[in-house]
């Protein structure tokens, strides 16, 4: 297999080197064929590896940089001032080449910035969204765009949306003309506002898209689509509105199974069962969400990722990179763009 080279953005998310370089190391342990680039503080990340002496060290190069982006670091702020902070190496690295892509848990409208600013979006693009899959009840993947990078979008941006979002369930999921669903209030033509009746008029008409109508938001996880479009406002709060639901339910589950001897004793029998169920909806296995639209491969983790989710962001970027995402999505929209009336 070819060798892939990602750049890490260290220095970012609420925990910082502790989670990444544990999930760098099982990383370059679990592909014999990746090589990393760490990118921050190179006393911390020195130290922290020194914790893995059987780590492969010539897959694992130390990028230093002097600075650190804030979580709570305005973006304006972070891309006027933080030009040598682990987050912008990281995004350098891919714009020259070195990297094929990066990874970061860093603040996301400073990434966002950033990225925009180094990489610039693909022909045909006006703005990069933010794409996260999550799970359905049929076990195939449903991918749900924009997640908070534009809380603003006309129909022409959600048009671009649901063509991206189109070309990354084909390519990392395999599937042949995926389907694809605008997030309304309800299934009927009459139903929504102006933009999003307006999308479906233009989706409706590019036969390149595989357009099937609206869904609701009970339907997301019904995989009655395999990508679903909205505007970023929409979509960070149905996200957020999913992971707090998913937090709920474990909470109660381990609440309920404790309360007395019974429930215990009962819990205890069914532990295989809500093993496999925790497995199907352990948020970290869809951490990731992939900054698309870009000239280069971006793959945003949670702030507070575990280094296990952290892992997880790295295989996507992975994924997008052997199959050449930024590739098919300029391919894919120069041709719908002919084929629109």
């Amino acid at each position: 297999m070819t060798n892939l080279t990602i750049a890490l953005d260290m220095m970012g998310g609420d925990h910082g080197p502790p989670v990444t370089i544990e999930a760098a190391v099982h990383a370059v342990s679990e592909f014999p064929h990746l090589h990393l680039i760490l990118c921050g503080d190179p006393k911390q990340l020195s130290d922290g590896l020194a914790k893995y002496p059987q780590a492969p060290s010539d897959r694992l190069q130390v990028e230093a940089t002097e600075q650190v982006v804030g979580m709570d670091e305005r973006p304006s702020a972070a891309l006027r001032s933080k030009a040598k902070s682990s987050m912008r190496r990281a995004l350098e690295l891919v714009e020259q080449g070195r990297a094929d892509a990066c990874v970061s848990a860093g603040n996301t409208g400073a990434l966002l910035a950033m990225a925009y600013y180094v990489l610039k979006t693909l022909p045909g693009i006006d703005r990069p969204a933010l794409i996260s899959s999550l799970p359905t009840v049929s076990h195939q993947k449903v991918y749900l765009l924009d997640l908070g990078a534009n809380v603003n979008c006309d129909s022409e941006i959600l048009f671009q949306y649901a063509v991206m979002g189109s070309v990354l369930a084909e390519q990392v999921e395999g599937l042949d003309r995926p389907r694809v669903a605008l997030l309304n209030v309800g299934e009927e033509q009459i139903k929504g506002n102006d933009q999003v009746k307006h999308t479906a008029q233009i989706l409706s008409s590019v036969p390149g898209i595989n357009y099937i109508g609206y869904i609701e938001g009970n339907d997301i996880f019904a995989d009655k689509a395999d990508v679903v479009v909205t505007d970023g406002f929409v979509g960070n709060i149905a996200l957020k509105a999913c992971e707090g639901l998913g937090k709920l339910i474990i909470t109660e589950v381990k609440r309920v199974s404790g309360k007395n001897l019974l429930t215990r004793v009962m819990a205890r029998m069914a532990l295989p069962i809500l093993k496999k169920i925790y497995a199907r909806v352990n948020p970290d296995q869809y951490n990731g969400a992939s900054l698309i639209g870009l000239r280069g491969i971006v793959v945003k983790s949670h702030g507070n990722a575990s280094s296990e989710a952290f892992l997880y962001a790295i295989r996507e970027a992975m994924q997008e990179v052997t199959r050449q995402v930024p590739h098919k999505i300029k391919h894919k929209i120069e041709t719908l763009l002919m084929e629109r009336p």
